[in-house]
């Protein structure tokens, strides 16, 4: 027999420890991801009264693989039309805690004499927040479903999305060249460029395929086809020098705006578990008791630096985002710890080999104290509130509260009146997006076309006087490629609702606006100059014209046009084809729920358990609006949805119910709804329903009876299925046939009740 290997016996030994570890903390109603740092410990070798991991190599590199999935499933839950649509306030409030919480990372690492790399990696771990634990103290203090906690799980996605540029932009830290202003402007611009192009073309390509292959896709396929399309985006971000989570990433939040999203995140799921798992008990093993003791200090005063600092400081970014001080206060302080990002960047410091051993067990250490410490952190929030309110100035708190309304109402009275300058910012703005992406798409092109098709082609045409032949088919393959992407910057825009107003509505405006052609004109120019340049030894005034004319060419081309047209409605639609499908199955959001915010009031969704006593019961029975004072205004039953339901309509297991009220309400709500429930049964394997073949003595009380009179299933709690009488098949006896001595008949019920009856 050959021998185990050794890695499945580690694994063994880490699911196994890990499994009872968590169960330990559950039971305590710990975060997991504590349970998992404590089981990597208890199985590490700096624990000398357990057995311990032989093969860490192997270990590390299921680890790395857990970092890709939990990378892939945050991509999964991100969606590029949600950021833009949370508007500038979330926006603001993450950069200002993320610079501010970097450089207060750096300066302790420098007040403590740390190298340089340990410093910046230090401010990028403290800079992030926890959003797994974030998440889980709302749940188990009924907080999820107010208002600062959504503001909060908001600006924690865009930590999330900056984690990542924070991760890349480290990386080429790590390369040994000084960060510098230019050198961080140049990765900035590299991840945006790479970003663009793969979005894009994920955006064309993936949701068609998934759409021409979907009848035969079950969940098997689903899942194979998701995690490969995630190791290859994975595989392509580290050819061209980005790390693989990054690319994992990319890929999940391509396929978040598919069809087949919600099922693909229930579908990794497990996946992304088993591996995390594996992840943060390698992040366990590496805590060294020794180190610990020794940076004792430094992990006390790191402690400090993440309550004070994300309280003073996150509580500043919230109030710049416009939210009252209460609310500041009460975000700030739920976002004093660290978490799984903190780790996942330590990994990058040490799989790049530029940060202290060190580092990382005091890194950990100082996330399970401030883990321990978030629900008494958010507890604290409204008692710190108060004391603050009662020393500051009435006006200050007075001022401060209101200017997010009067910020409000300035905004909504500027888009009522669509004055000439809104109409200038709203112009400009879609250009430059409209110049930017397509002009990043034709670089693009340009570059595969270069590095791939014209070495192709001059070698199937060998030889220097033939190369000309190879250049001249190259430029006009790329020009065809790029033809749409240069239409779009030059025509597009041209014919919008503001560009007509501004130029009916003043003559000063006409010029400005030719002005605006010309310049993309030239940019579309520019990329033709260079690729006739590149393949050709015209003289630099024939190859303007030449650009000038293919340009002009390009615009007035009606075939170009309706390929454009086409190629941007395919990617709207693949762009909204989550929404649409939404839109149709009833799962959308009514419009009007951002819109009652401002009076306290806002929607919130519940989940009817499986075991609550609510089901069965109407909306008139349980009275929801005179228990909670909230409205029910929607109900998600599959694939159904019930607006504006009635008094008669039941309630049932696995419901979505969506509720209009303020926090106080919804909260009282909730918890009506999780507590409401039955008891489990202590009992349940006595309540087994066993089959039992009963032959009717004489002395049988049912014999004479028909099977109504008898008693059976009243009486006894027990089902006669049928009676033997000679065939295949049992018969199906009625409700009036009279029983007879020697009948052999068939029961089902619980044990004690069949051996209750007397046959």
């Amino acid at each position: 027999m050959a021998e185990l290997p050794k890695l499945v016996q580690d694994l063994a030994l880490i699911l196994v420890v890990a499994g009872i570890v968590t169960l330990v903390f559950k039971k305590l109603k710990q975060p997991l991801v504590l349970g998992y740092i404590v089981a990597g410990f208890v199985v590490s070798t700096h624990m000398p009264y357990t057995m311990s991991v032989v093969d860490k190599a192997n270990v590390q590199i299921w680890a790395d693989i857990g970092v890709i999935f939990l990378l892939f499933s945050l991509g999964l839950d991100f969606s590029f039309k949600k950021i833009m649509k949370m508007g500038a306030s979330p926006g603001i409030a993450a950069i200002t805690i993320i610079f501010s919480m970097m450089m207060l990372g750096v300066c302790v690492g420098q007040l403590f004499g740390w190298g340089k790399m340990d410093c910046i990696f230090l401010g990028g771990m403290l800079a992030m927040s926890s959003t797994t634990i974030i998440y889980k103290a709302f749940d188990d203090m009924g907080l999820r479903q107010q208002h600062f906690a959504r503001m909060v799980m908001s600006v924690l996605i865009l930590e999330d999305i900056l984690a990542i540029v924070m991760m890349v932009l480290l990386s080429a830290i790590a390369d040994g060249k000084d960060p510098d202003g230019g050198m961080m402007a140049f990765s900035i611009l590299n991840i945006v460029f790479f970003l663009v192009v793969w979005f894009v073309v994920g955006i064309f390509a993936i949701p068609l395929a998934l759409r021409k292959t979907r009848k035969l896709m079950n969940n098997e396929t689903l899942l194979v086809v998701s995690l490969g399309l995630c190791c290859l985006m994975a595989v392509i971000s580290t050819e061209v020098g980005f790390s693989a989570a990054f690319g994992a990433f990319v890929m999940g939040s391509i396929l978040a705006e598919t069809v087949e999203a919600d099922k693909i995140v229930k579908l990794v799921e497990p996946v992304k578990n088993f591996f995390g798992a594996i992840f943060f008990v390698s992040v366990g093993m590496l805590v060294d008791p020794k180190i610990l003791v020794e940076y004792a200090f430094p992990i006390i005063i790191i402690t400090l630096t993440i309550l004070f600092g994300q309280s003073i400081f996150g509580t500043i970014g919230y109030l710049l985002g416009g939210q009252s001080l209460k609310n500041a206060m009460r975000c700030g302080f739920s976002m004093a710890q660290i978490g799984e990002f903190a780790f996942i960047i330590a990994s990058l410091g040490l799989s790049l080999g530029v940060i202290s051993d060190f580092l990382y067990p005091v890194v950990v250490a100082v996330s399970v104290v401030t883990t321990f410490l978030t629900p008494y952190m958010i507890r604290f929030a409204e008692p710190a509130y108060t004391h603050i309110e009662k020393r500051l100035p009435k006006q200050w708190v007075r001022r401060i509260n209101h200017l997010w309304g009067s910020s409000e109402n300035n905004a909504t009275s500027a888009g009522q009146h669509q004055s000439s300058r809104r109409q200038w910012h709203l112009l400009l703005r879609g250009m430059i997006i409209n110049t930017v992406v397509y002009s990043i798409l034709t670089i693009a092109a340009i570059t595969l076309m270069f590095t791939f098709v014209l070495p192709l082609l001059r070698q199937m045409l060998p030889g220097w006087e033939l190369h000309w032949y190879a250049n001249a088919i190259c430029a006009v393959l790329t020009l065809v490629l790029i033809s749409p992407f240069l239409r779009s910057i030059v025509m597009k825009k041209n014919r919008s609702e503001e560009f007509r107003a501004l130029w009916t509505g003043s003559r000063l405006n006409r010029l400005p606006l030719i002005f605006t052609v010309l310049v993309r004109v030239v940019i579309a120019a520019a990329f033709v100059f260079y690729i006739v340049n590149y393949l050709s030894r015209f003289a630099n005034a024939i190859i303007i014209t030449m650009a000038l004319v293919i340009i002009v060419l390009m615009a007035m081309s009606r075939g170009l046009k309706k390929r454009s047209i086409q190629l941007e409605r395919l990617f709207i639609q693949n762009l909204r084809s989550r929404e649409i499908a939404a839109q149709m199955s009833g799962k959308k959001r009514p419009l009007y729920e951002g819109r009652l915010l401002d009076r306290d009031i806002h929607i919130s969704e519940f989940v009817v358990p499986e075991d609550s006593t609510w089901i069965g019961q109407s909306l008139r029975q349980l009275q929801t609006g005179n228990r909670f004072g909230v409205h029910v205004c929607s109900i998600w039953r599959g694939t159904r949805r019930i607006n504006i339901p009635r008094g008669d309509n039941v309630i049932f297991p696995g419901d979505t119910i969506q509720a209009i009220g303020n926090d106080s309400q919804l909260e009282t709500f909730e918890q009506a709804l999780n507590s409401e429930v039955y008891e489990s049964d202590a009992e349940m394997d006595k309540h087994e329903m066993k089959l039992r073949k009963l032959v009717l003595s004489g002395d049988s009380p049912f014999v004479g009876k028909t099977l109504r009179e008898s008693g059976i299933r009243d009486e006894y709690n027990c089902m006669v299925v049928g009676v033997e009488e000679g065939q295949k098949n049992l018969t199906i006896i009625s409700s009036n046939r009279l029983f007879q001595k020697g009948d052999i008949i068939w029961v089902v019920g619980e044990k004690e009740s069949l051996n209750a009856l007397k046959v």
